[in-house]
């Protein structure tokens, strides 16, 4: 799986409540954002703000949350390509992939919570 470089770059991402950092490995280029410690609907609206920048096969965004975000998965899991891994402390890490022909069809607006 992919690490998070200690000196990642901060960039801001609009519509975003918590941090992204973004740095680059392999010739893909990653974002990042730690949404573990964050109450509904952080997750799900960090995702979705994240989720903009995947706009070609070398971006991802990696997402680390306390659980995995069902209501998300539920919303955009057809539109991108998701690796799951369960950290060693209980969180999990998703990195969402462009897929082409899909991603360009997830609707990004909703980003409410519905459970």
């Amino acid at each position: 799986m992919v690490t998070i470089p200690q000196d990642a770059q901060v960039v801001p991402v609009e519509g975003a409540s918590v941090e992204f950092k973004k740095f680059t490995q392999d010739g893909t280029t990653y974002y990042a954002f730690d949404t573990s410690r964050c109450g509904p609907p952080e997750p799900m609206v960090n995702a979705m703000a994240g989720l903009k920048l995947v706009t070609d096969p070398n971006t991802k965004l990696i997402m680390i949350n306390h659980k995995m975000p069902m209501g998300l998965l539920n919303k955009i899991g057809d539109n991108y390509e998701i690796l799951k891994e369960e950290l060693p402390d209980g969180r999990v890490m998703l990195i969402f992939g462009y897929k082409p022909g899909a991603s360009e069809k997830a609707d990004l607006s909703d980003n409410r919570c519905h459970g």
